[in-house]
């Protein structure tokens, strides 16, 4: 049993796409290496902030950056199924929030694995997380939030 429990409510989905799991990101147990899913993880990642007109870096230097990650994994995955990572955003703040991920068997809606991945915008010119901009908050109207701890500075 999983030590580390995620549970995403179903409405905060928002993106879904599907990637294959190449002979590449099996391990020497012959099933999908743990490095290999947080990498699949990303590219779902990259291609959600994509669909909705996201810039991992906008033209004022001010990107987005992964603060943690926490994964669970329910079932092996192997080379070439085809894996379905519905994307979602829960729990915003101040400046940034969780980017959730349920990855799921297309064959028969098995689930491999359940992920969050922490988020904050930040200014690399200056090297300082920054307040999340307004319009990507009011693309994502339904999406939850919660008050953050004030250690950013504006």
């Amino acid at each position: 049993m999983a030590r580390l429990q995620l549970d995403f409510p179903e409405n905060q989905f928002y993106f879904t796409t599907q990637l294959t799991v190449r002979i590449t990101d099996i391990n020497s147990a012959n099933h999908l290496a743990n490095d290999s899913m947080i990498s699949m993880i990303s590219e779902a990642r990259a291609r959600f902030l994509y669909q909705f007109g996201i810039e991992e870096v906008s033209e004022k230097g001010v990107g987005i950056i992964v603060t943690d990650l926490a994964t669970t994994y329910l079932r092996e995955a192997f080379a070439r199924d085809a894996l379905i990572f519905e994307v979602g955003l829960m729990d915003l703040n101040k400046y940034g929030g969780d980017i959730i991920f349920r990855i799921s068997k297309a064959s028969n809606g098995e689930l491999v694995a359940l992920a969050k991945s922490g988020f904050v915008f930040f200014h690399f010119a200056t090297g300082k997380v920054r307040p999340m901009p307004e319009d990507f908050r009011l693309r994502f109207p339904g999406v939850n939030s919660v008050e953050p701890e004030d250690n950013a500075d504006d």
